[in-house]
């Protein structure tokens, strides 16, 4: 492992995997440009001096975060559980959402966690798995696979699964169906208490750059112009975080400027309402960064 200084905080985010582009992409709109120097290394500078990124595997990064290897880290709260790693999660950064379930074979004789008590249940998540099924007083065997869960009531291996599931097409496709749903997940910053205690105002400052993202998502900055007679109306339409701006507008036209900020799935239907309420010069732009 680099050696580092002792003001500077590393930052570990995943290597590989479904997330990891996501969450750089979520690093560098925060504002925290990664200087690359045209190859991937280990542990790579960024814009601000003080802070340096590491990249691991995710399933590594909470137990680098807990002893000290890393500072915070970026990684799904499955795998902050499944290492059981003393980290604080301060940010959902609502990155890979998706719910850890118990499916079965849809032809299998089972409808309740309960009936699976003697059976094998491969997994990819042995220690969740075990307490969950030892919370309840059921005796499994855990199988712990790498890849392919999905696969392995047809291949003789489990009787049943224990696997993360988005969209539910997987285990659809797979032939499976969900007896019960065991937790809920997405990605999360997290930090070393101790760290915390040492830099607060850095951690805090990172945490609030990368927020300001997560906020924004989804969300567009709406601008028009409209005449005083019609502004009653258009406000009538105009949703908004906390109410629309009004500006005056140098202009012979009684003319006010409004401005304000919408969900992007508001804009479709929302366009055509304002045009008839009276609005004109409509601009709609994307937002990038939100503090609220």
């Amino acid at each position: 492992m680099t050696l580092r200084h002792s003001d500077t905080l590393r930052l570990a985010v995943p290597n590989k995997g479904r997330i990891a582009g996501p969450i750089l992409e979520l690093v560098e709109k925060s504002g925290l440009h990664i200087e690359t120097g045209g190859e991937r290394r280990l542990v790579a500078k960024t814009c601000d001096p003080q802070v340096e990124i590491l990249y691991a595997r995710p399933i590594d990064i909470p137990e680098y975060v807990a002893n000290g290897a890393a500072d915070l880290g970026i990684t799904g709260h499955d795998m902050v559980l499944e290492r059981g790693s003393r980290v604080e999660e301060v940010l959902d950064l609502g990155i890979g959402r998706a719910t850890l379930v118990l499916a079965v074979p849809d032809d299998a004789a089972v409808a309740e966690p309960e009936q699976l008590d003697g059976a094998n249940i491969a997994t990819e998540f042995p220690h969740i798995t075990r307490r969950y099924f030892s919370d309840k007083g059921i005796n499994v065997t855990v199988v712990e696979v790498s890849g392919a869960c999905e696969a392995t009531p047809y291949l003789g291996i489990a009787d049943a699964i224990v696997d993360l599931s988005s969209s539910g097409q997987t285990l659809k496709t797979n032939r499976l169906r969900v007896i019960d749903e065991i937790l809920a997940t997405s990605t999360r910053l997290i930090v070393n208490a101790r760290a915390y205690a040492q830099h607060t105002e850095k951690v805090d400052e990172l945490r609030l750059a990368l927020e300001s993202v997560v906020s924004a998502r989804g969300q567009c900055y709406l601008m028009m112009n409209v005449h005083r007679d019609a502004l009653q109306k258009v406000r009538e339409v105009l949703p908004g975080l906390s109410g629309p701006t009004v500006m005056d507008v140098a202009s012979s036209e009684h003319l006010v400027a409004v401005h304000a900020v919408v969900n992007e799935s508001q804009i479709y239907r929302l366009i055509s309402m304002l045009k008839r309420a009276g609005a004109r010069d409509i601009l709609v732009v994307p937002i990038e960064r939100m503090i609220r």
